[in-house]
């Protein structure tokens, strides 16, 4: 299976930000221009960019969304979303401007049964994104943790139909301290699905450790602050991992 390097745009305010472990109160900003940041990325060789609308995460609505749109019409690049989704109308509104995957989240958890309709209707351009907290489930920008096993909620959905998922772990992330490996190839083991990296990764080691384990169904990995932090470029994650 192929490996995609996923840079990642988190976007508060209009900017592009970073949270260490999901809080809000530990923020740094990386650049004023979610489009720049995305243009640099695709520059550098990126085939997908991974933006997260961090207000709409918390607020529960569509905030940034426009900034996601002007990637989608003009960047060369595949585009992934995730925050703020929480309505039918938000999961259209974004497919029709040109997004290739929306991400559920929050909302697989309060509401499996609405995702598992749009997971028959819209396919493989839904991802599952499961923030996982010990193993268990967190939602709403990570602020509340459910008694929910990340790997009971995949098995659910992927029963549904869901083919990727995005997993998080966040004691990982933000914090360059290597991805949390074995959480992640046990979801891919459990679900059969594809599942993509999140958090943690801090060197080109980790995007070969990821890689390693490709054949299991780990299919790429989100990247951020270690693209933000200079410890490598994307241009280098990718042409470690193709």
């Amino acid at each position: 299976m192929s490996f995609t390097v996923y840079p990642a745009i988190d976007m508060r305010g209009g900017k592009c930000v970073r949270l260490t472990q999901g809080d809000y109160a530990q923020e740094t900003i990386y650049g004023d221009s979610p489009f720049d940041m995305a243009k640099q990325f695709v520059d550098e060789g990126a085939e997908w960019i991974h933006m997260v609308d961090l207000d709409g995460a918390k607020d529960g609505k569509r905030v940034n969304d426009v900034f996601v749109e002007r990637v989608v019409k003009e960047l060369p690049a595949r585009v992934q979303v995730g925050g703020g989704i929480r309505t039918e109308e938000d999961v259209v509104h974004y497919l029709d401007q040109g997004v290739d995957r929306v991400i559920i989240g929050s909302l697989a958890v309060t509401n499996p049964a609405l995702v598992k309709e749009w997971l028959k209707k819209y396919g493989s351009r839904i991802a599952i994104g499961l923030d996982a907290k010990d193993g268990f489930v967190a939602t709403h920008g990570w602020i509340e943790t459910s008694e929910l096993k990340a790997v009971d909620l995949g098995k659910e959905l992927a029963e549904a139909g869901a083919e990727t998922f995005i997993f998080t772990d966040i004691a990982t992330d933000g914090m360059l301290s290597g991805p949390n490996v074995d959480a992640v190839v046990e979801l891919a083991e459990c679900t059969g699905a594809e599942v993509i990296a999140s958090g943690g990764v801090s060197s080109l080691e980790d995007l070969r450790t990821l890689q390693a384990v490709s054949g299991i169904g780990v299919a790429g990995a989100i990247v951020g602050k270690a693209i933000y932090t200079n410890k490598f470029t994307v241009k280098q994650a990718i042409e470690e991992t193709s």
